[in-house]
């Protein structure tokens, strides 16, 4: 509709049902009295042009935000979400038919991304005047950033060049339009054309380069045979993407054009765009996977089992597989990934397949006791409940764990060059598939199980308010783990590339026996692990420890003296600098100076040795190639969302965002208010002015420490408001001052929209791989030295990388809300929640 008809859209809509009705004249007079007869006559011919019958197909797939699904219509097939289908059927009871004017209704529904980003420029506009908005929308735009789909880019098997050229299409019916060419290969072209054009997806076109006419010596009667793959719509042009019809061949213009490419592709520049884009995505997958907190664990599927066959650990996950091996170094990954829960997963819907498993261990004799219980087994009685979480969190060992299962294919093990054979052996090489040997490794793996460990101390300080009998403790042998069960066939395999380590703690379940404040007696207890260079170390009491914070404390290793002749380990010195509620675990820090040297030479010694035993030659793989090709198939799997940034003066700010396959609550909360294909993460930094941002102090610690850091976070969310700060209040878990706040906060988030709770982590970067770039960068700078340029210094500006799960059914769990407010709140936008007696008993 034109710009002048704008102003009579009411009168318009008001006329549509009447069109094809004898009264239409004199119902248009009487509607349209008041406006001036050459306006009314321009108001009868719009109408009448949107009554024409339409022959277009609706496609909205990319061009809205909503899911869109085939709809058929009198045997035309369109796509179209459930807005467009709503939209479709009402105009088509207003026209009667398929019309230009349902056509174009559709069109403009409110969720159409054209329309939405017409009205913020609108917006824009309307600010422009106004100095305060302007700036506080350029601080704004810092958070928006693009996505990236790892690993995810196209191949092309020959070159494309850039090429401008008149070209003349012609269909099958002899209809023509005139074009020009953006560029050309020899298997496609790809032409852009005004918005008005007619051409369909699928349809046979002929080609006419009548830019070149005049040059060569071109067929001027016979045009070359395409087929159009693709219409893209950009603004106000259609990019048509056309591939050769090998159906009709020409081998004299084949024989021409690779000649011409040739000759030319300096001149006109190689279209470089998807080697551009596969360099962006495999330098996020360079610093994703090797401090991804997630464990991902290869599953086969071979006759209606489920068989978890490796698992991949890099520098950060390596504490989860650490945490399932026993005394021996045995991994016990099976205890936590059994068939009942694996096939429990499987029988989820794709989208939805997640649990939370709470464990602890137990130590007795030396030996390490597993238990492990899913939230759904610990419902089947409410005392199992109390007594598991409320007995298990009181443990040094409680860990929480989020375990999804996603599929896989053993093929996105391949992951070549964006770029073709045919640029010269090396590159032919680098495209080669794995070998044989590797896909016979792969070949019956199905699904991909991620293991996140989600605990938090205050989630932990929470499951201890949890009441229970200890004559009921007795129950919990259902969820032992007996120890002559076999162990798990799981196959670890590393990273090989690990510079620039970052450390973790590691476990060390041994007695230990404890003396406070120089006093005679000794407390007893087990410890649970150490953490860099031996400086903390987490312990177990059998009794309550009666001290305060930075109590003075004497630990003796016992079972450790026996095999440590040259180290003294039973007068080892430290101080408190965390107590639990119930005061029986214990966080200790080496004491300074001298006092504390003994235990950080142990200890450092110690780390060393093991340090070593985890790491893994190339040689040592089992078959050469398969840590790659394990990493290649994670990376396009990642099932929660991730971003990297990079510093900008004295600020870390995202600068690229990796979003997961099962991460909807997420996704949803990030993508509402950002453009299509991006995100807008500017809630995560809503601290920012604050005098310890979370982001930006806990990265200074991460590179400090030399560990990663975590955080929960709080978020009540609105979507129903267009304010994205009004929609989102974030607030991190330990600004809270106790858990009534925290409950408070669940109940009305849940009463105005939806409650999400995160699981923040930040970790900083390690060095790129320039070895899985070279190829490609190498091929850039042949043809834009600048663009290799900004690439590679790109490349070496992510400083650090944050990982965001979803735990918000475990904290609701936590906090006491009922299965039915877990289920309402991952699908209503308003709940009323009831709480159940559960942590307050």
């Amino acid at each position: 509709m034109s710009q002048d008809l704008k102003q009579y859209a009411d009168i318009i809509e008001q006329l549509k049902p009447m069109v094809n009705e004898p009264e239409f004249n004199q119902v248009l007079l009487q509607i349209a009295a008041d406006v001036p007869k050459e306006k009314r006559f321009l108001v009868k011919m719009e109408v009448k042009r949107l009554a024409k019958p339409c022959m277009r197909t609706i496609d909205l797939r990319g061009h809205v935000d909503g899911k869109c699904r085939k709809y058929v219509h009198e045997g035309r097939s369109h796509y179209m979400d459930d807005l467009a289908v709503d939209k479709f059927e009402e105009q088509l009871r207003v026209f009667g038919r398929y019309t230009y004017g349902v056509y174009e209704a559709v069109q403009n529904t409110e969720n159409n991304f054209r329309l939405l980003r017409e009205k913020e420029l609108a917006q824009e506009i309307a600010d422009k005047d106004n100095p305060t908005a302007k700036k506080r929308s350029a601080v704004l735009e810092q958070f928006k950033v693009p996505t990236v789909n790892l690993l995810d880019y196209s191949q092309r098997n020959t070159e494309r060049m850039n090429f401008a050229v008149a070209v003349e299409i012609f269909n099958t019916a002899n209809q023509s339009m005139r074009g020009l060419s953006v560029d050309i290969s020899l298997e496609g072209l790809q032409i852009k054309l005004s918005k008005d054009a007619f051409f369909k997806t699928g349809e046979k076109l002929f080609i006419y380069f009548r830019g070149l006419e005049n040059e060569f010596a071109m067929d001027k009667k016979n045009g070359i045979a395409y087929k159009l793959v693709k219409i893209i719509a950009k603004n106000d042009i259609n990019y048509l993407a056309l591939q050769r019809d090998k159906e009709l061949p020409n081998p004299a213009f084949d024989k021409f054009l690779e000649s011409f490419i040739h000759g030319n592709k300096r001149r006109y520049k190689v279209n470089m765009n998807n080697t551009v884009e596969a360099i962006t995505s495999k330098t996020c997958e360079q610093f994703f996977s090797p401090r991804s907190p997630t464990l991902p664990v290869f599953i086969d599927a071979i006759n209606n089992s489920l068989i978890p066959r490796f698992a991949m650990a890099n520098e950060v996950n390596r504490e989860t597989v650490q945490y399932w091996q026993d005394e021996e170094g045995v991994c016990r990954l099976n205890f936590l990934l059994t068939q009942e829960r694996l096939a429990r997963l499987l029988s989820m819907s794709e989208e939805a397949r997640e649990i939370f498993i709470f464990s602890f261990t137990h130590l007795h004799s030396e030996k390490v006791y597993f238990y492990s219980a899913s939230f759904e087994e610990l419902m089947q009685k409410d005392m199992l409940f109390r007594v598991f979480l409320g007995f298990g969190s009181r443990k040094a060992s409680w860990r929480v764990f989020k375990v999804t299962l996603t599929d896989m294919n053993p093929e996105q093990a391949h992951i070549p060059l964006s770029i073709p054979d045919s640029v010269g052996s090396k590159v032919k090489k680098l495209n080669s598939p794995p070998s044989a040997r590797l896909m016979s490794k792969l070949k019956s793996l199905r699904y991909l199980a991620h293991i996140t460990d989600v605990t938090s101390v205050t989630g932990q300080e929470t499951y201890n308010e949890f009441k229970f009998n200890r004559s009921d403790l007795t129950h919990l042998r259902h969820f032992g783990h007996p120890r002559n069960r076999a162990p798990s066939n799981i196959q670890i395999v590393r990273f090989k590339y690990e510079e620039q380590r970052i450390e973790s703690r590691y476990q060390l379940r041994t007695q230990v026996e404890a003396r406070f404040n120089d006093e005679d007696t000794v407390h007893t207890g087990v410890s649970e692990d150490i953490s860099v260079h031996g400086l903390g170390l987490r312990i177990e009491l059998s009794k309550e420890y009666k001290g305060n914070l930075e109590g003075k404390v004497e630990v003796a290793f016992p079972r450790l003296q026996e095999i440590a002749s040259s180290f003294d380990v039973m007068h080892l010195q430290y101080e408190v600098i965390y107590h639990n509620v119930d005061k029986n675990i214990l966080h200790l820090k080496t004491m300074p100076g001298d006092e504390g040297k003994s235990a950080r030479a142990f200890f450092e010694e110690l780390i060393k040795k093991n340090k070593a035993s985890l790491k893994v030659e190339s040689d040592e793989e089992i078959v050469p190639g398969i840590g790659q090709a394990l990493r290649c198939i994670n990376a396009r799997n990642a099932t929660s969302l991730s971003f990297l940034m990079s510093k900008e003066g004295v600020r870390y700010t995202p600068q690229a965002c990796i979003i997961g396959k099962q991460d909807e609550r997420v996704t949803n909360l990030t993508t509402q208010y950002a453009e299509r294909g991006k995100v807008n993460l500017e809630f995560l930094f809503r601290d920012r002015k604050q005098d310890s941002p979370f982001v930006q102090s806990g990265i200074k610690a991460v590179k400090l420490e030399n560990m990663p850091l975590r955080q929960e976070l709080f978020i009540s969310f609105d979507a129903s408001q267009k304010d994205p700060r009004m929609a989102i209040i974030p607030r991190y878990s330990d600004k809270f001052e106790s858990n009534e706040q925290r409950r408070a906060f669940i109940r009305d988030a849940m009463t105005r929209g939806q409650f999400i709770a995160i699981h923040v982590m930040l970790t900083t970067t390690g060095k790129p791989d320039m070895s899985l770039l070279q190829t490609e960068i190498n091929y850039v700078t042949m043809y834009a030295v600048h663009r290799a340029r900004e690439l590679e210094k790109k490349l070496w500006s992510f400083a650090a990388c944050s990982h965001l799960v979803d735990v918000t059914d475990e904290v609701l769990i936590r906090y006491g809300f009922s299965r039915e407010d877990i289920t309402a709140n991952k699908t209503l936008k308003s709940v009323t929640p009831t709480q159940v007696i559960l942590s307050n008993a």
